[in-house]
């Protein structure tokens, strides 16, 4: 967020800020772990979780809003262990020497836009209306799965990002790739098969006629926007669209600065065309 992702950081801020809704970060903050184990015993993997959500507990409203889906994921899963897992709620106290049980709420910042501020609310508030485009939302295979422990909405379906992309006047499109996923880390050591997912959910929102894609994650963005799309063997495809964070989509219908958003002409023009 600081680095990789400064535009998803900026403009989630900037975003947030012009709607009335101010972040501190949390001091001394360090990483989730960036995957939740798969192992429900794997307590040492979820120790990094859970000293944020410690630490979140003693500072603030009691709510902890954190935008990069795997952040979401992890500390969500981990939140939810605290509250329903005796066991993992005592060893993790326990190797922490905390008392913490689960008592912060996890927000992602669409959750907290739609309840804090108000979709409709939004509508009126939006300087520039992006009539013309059509937006494929694309979630991922983190924001909504497991349903239980995530609480997202419909799993193969949420629609919170198309909520928020009607409110700022654009066409939100249906494909059914929205929670698939792109490939994920298999970029690290196996970039055919990541370029072939990328390709995939590049081509399904193509055939509905989509202008953008936005999304919450920096690795999905990275997947879909810079790997090789001939790198799975198939050739060039001709379905390349320009993809998002949803806070640059917001901060671009709210009238923001294009420098303050980390948008380059690129992106403008693309968005631009796709309106004429």
């Amino acid at each position: 967020m600081h680095v990789k992702a400064k535009d998803l950081d900026d403009s989630t801020r900037a975003a947030l800020a012009a709607l009335g809704l101010e972040l501190t970060e949390l001091p001394e903050w360090t990483c989730c772990g960036a995957v939740f184990p798969l192992a429900q015993d794997n307590y040492m993997g979820m120790v990094a979780a859970a000293r944020i959500l410690a630490n979140a507990a003693k500072l603030g409203d009691g709510r902890l809003v954190t935008v990069c889906s795997f952040c979401y994921h992890v500390l969500k899963r981990v939140n939810f262990a605290f509250r329903n897992r005796t066991e993992a709620r005592n060893k993790l106290n326990e190797y922490l020497e905390e008392h913490y049980n689960g008592e912060v709420t996890l927000l992602h910042p669409l959750e907290l836009i739609r309840d804090d501020v108000g979709f409709d609310v939004l509508q009126d508030r939006v300087y520039r209306r992006l009539k013309g485009l059509k937006v494929a939302c694309y979630y991922g295979c983190t924001l909504s799965r497991p349903a239980e422990e995530m609480g997202f909405g419909e799993p193969e379906n949420p629609t919170i990002m198309e909520e928020l992309v009607a409110a700022l006047g654009a066409e939100p499109v249906g494909f059914s790739w929205k929670t698939k996923c792109c490939g994920s880390y298999q970029v690290l050591n196996n970039a055919a098969l990541a370029a072939d997912r990328a390709q995939a959910v590049l081509e399904a929102a193509s055939r509905q006629g989509a202008h953008v894609i936005i999304t919450s994650c920096p690795l999905c963005r990275y997947n879909l926007e810079r790997l090789p799309v001939g790198a799975a063997g198939k050739g060039e495809s001709e379905a390349r669209l320009p993809v998002l964070y949803f806070t640059q989509l917001l901060g671009i219908a709210l009238q923001l600065p294009a420098t303050t958003l980390g948008l380059d002409s690129h992106y403008l023009d693309a968005l631009k065309e796709a309106r004429a």
